[in-house]
């Protein structure tokens, strides 16, 4: 079996990318866990399917599987990732639209060099149910108060003084808790000023990871509807600051990709 990818990063949060026509048949999911691995792989947090032109209203639809093999609707930083490629192969000049598993997402590009992008992306409206503003969670004999968020993926953000506690052995229990079936992405964040925010990430399927778009988005949607926070905000993550700003209701977040790698995979 032999796949052919490109791999790219959003703010360290990296991706390997296959037009859908080069895949092979045969399990995707099985695929996505192989071609991911660090060890046996090429290594990443998720692969993405692309397919270019899938119909008049956007330059490319793409599927998005997280390193263990499960679904995700949308990455914020991989679909930036994807709108790099599709830009790279001549599909898409300036203005990109990509539809994921959470809608048709459009995206400008800002700045190009070489293969360093920097795009400024409509993420959409973040979703807040009544009662999940603050949520207290129960973890064995902990309560733990959260915002609970839809930005076209489920988000759990848990606002914090420090990250002097193991974060990543309560995001992996936030992700696989009950409460949410379809499990969830948790942000922990510290406000460092009313445009500011110190985010680390434990994404769903993919555990750790550098930065997240979508993670970023619901971590500034909850400091603003907290009262914590206003618009344009910095999300500062440990591989560089992610700019977000409200036009009305929607959410605009702008960053950086990079093509690194392009190869094959043999599995």
């Amino acid at each position: 079996m032999t796949i052919p990818f490109i791999k790219a990063h959003g703010a360290r949060n990296d991706f390997l990318l296959s037009w859908l026509g080069d895949v092979p048949e045969g399990d995707q999911r099985a695929m996505a866990i192989a071609i991911c691995d660090r060890n046996t792989g090429v290594g990443a947090d998720g692969w993405i399917l692309v397919a270019p032109g899938a119909s008049e209203q956007s330059h490319g639809a793409i599927r998005l599987y997280n390193s263990d093999g499960s679904d995700s609707e949308i990455s914020g930083n991989g679909t930036r990732c994807a709108a790099a490629m599709l830009i790279d192969a001549g599909i898409a000049t300036n203005d990109v639209r990509i539809t994921t598993g959470a809608g048709t997402k459009y995206l400008r590009l800002l700045q190009r060099d070489g293969d360093r992008y920097q795009l400024e992306m409509n993420m959409g409206r973040a979703n807040l149910a009544p009662g999940n503003l603050y949520y207290q969670l129960q973890l064995e004999d902990d309560m733990h108060e959260v915002t609970i968020l839809n930005v076209g993926n489920p988000q759990c953000v848990l606002f914090t003084g420090n990250f002097d506690f193991d974060w990543r052995d309560l995001g992996r229990r936030i992700e696989w808790h009950p409460h949410f079936p379809k499990r969830t992405n948790v942000s922990f964040v510290k406000v460092r000023d009313r445009h500011n925010l110190d985010v680390l990430f434990w994404e769903r399927g993919a555990g750790e990871t550098a930065s997240s778009g979508t993670g970023s988005m619901g971590a500034a949607a909850a400091a603003v509807v907290r009262g914590l926070a206003e618009s344009p905000l910095t999300v500062n993550t440990s591989a560089g600051p992610l700019s977000l700003e409200w036009k009305g209701d929607d959410i605009f977040l702008t960053g950086p990709s990079q093509i690194v790698v392009r190869g094959n995979f043999f599995g």
